[in-house]
């Protein structure tokens, strides 16, 4: 009796000491990422405030801006938001149908899992890929950057992205919602439509915000297919600016006024993000109100 009182002591402590180092290096890692996080911001509000103004936020570049002359970058911001907001609305046309049939027809089957599969692997394609394959697309049908392209190119982007959100949200629907709808005569298509659509609105429209996110700080994408100009377009096929692209070219201008500047519009890229993620968290905790539990 004394041994095993004794080794189950030691399989305590030895339990007791595996636990104590897990939760030390997880409270390390918190602290890590917490530590990145509070330094990216740190560096962008110091260096980028000052330079901060209606000015630059109200005006489009003007002669010399970017040698530090008078101008501002709402060619960007606009740019920007025409970029993401066209290529979540075209991702959001396209990812819903997929997500949709996935649940209702495909399901947990082998097919399902190939589609899933190949949406995995366009999530993790790199972004510069993307515009490599539309500046590929573009010198053979001989386009030039447009504001179309790099909104085509956004689309296929944030479409990996978004189905599968809508798609995990979908997975983790009761079952016995869908069961009750087909048992009241309701087709595939009908439950899908009605009972899934309703249930996974909080999952749709925090996708669509990240998605969104994701769009609109994308730079190499947008870089070969949307270009850059001094102007607001006013057409899709003109070139357009895109916030990350100034943020790139200010930071790599050798006067510190510019450099200045592109922290400036880091800071506003930044805050854009951030709202829209507080907004997706905000949105859903509203919206998952009305869904069944």
């Amino acid at each position: 009796m004394g041994i095993n009182n004794k080794m189950k002591k030691k399989h305590f402590q030895r339990r007791h000491l595996v636990e104590l180092f897990m939760k030390t290096i997880m409270r390390i890692a918190l602290v890590i990422v917490a530590g990145a996080l509070g330094l990216i911001l740190w560096t962008i509000i110091t260096r980028g405030l000052p330079a901060l103004s209606w000015d630059m936020v109200s005006q489009v570049p003007k002669g010399g801006y970017y040698m530090g002359k008078e101008g501002g970058i709402l060619n960007a911001i606009i740019g920007s938001a025409y970029l993401a907001t066209g290529g979540t609305l075209l991702a959001i046309i396209i990812s819903l149908p997929i997500a949709l049939y996935l649940k209702a027809y495909l399901g947990n089957s082998k097919w399902g899992g190939y589609v899933r599969l190949s949406l995995d692997v366009l999530w993790g394609i790199p972004s510069v890929v993307y515009g490599a394959f539309g500046f590929a697309l573009m010198i053979f049908f001989g386009l030039r950057a447009s504001l179309l392209a790099g909104i085509i190119i956004l689309a296929l982007i944030e479409l990996p992205i978004m189905t599968r959100a809508m798609d995990e949200v979908i997975r983790r629907m009761p079952v016995d919602l869908e069961h009750a709808a087909l048992a009241l005569g309701s087709t595939k298509f009908e439950v899908a439509l009605h009972v899934v659509t309703r249930q996974m609105l909080p999952g749709i429209v925090t996708a669509i915000l990240l998605a969104f996110g994701r769009g609109i700080g994308d730079a190499a994408s947008v870089l070969f297919t949307a270009g850059y100009t001094d102007r607001i377009p006013t057409s899709l096929m003109r070139p357009t600016a895109s916030l990350p692209l100034a943020v790139f070219f200010q930071l790599g201008s050798p006067y510190p006024e510019v450099q200045q500047r592109g922290y400036a519009a880091a800071l506003i890229l930044t805050i854009i993000v951030l709202a829209v993620s507080l907004g997706s968290r905000w949105l859903s905790a509203r919206l998952n109100k009305y869904t069944v539990k």
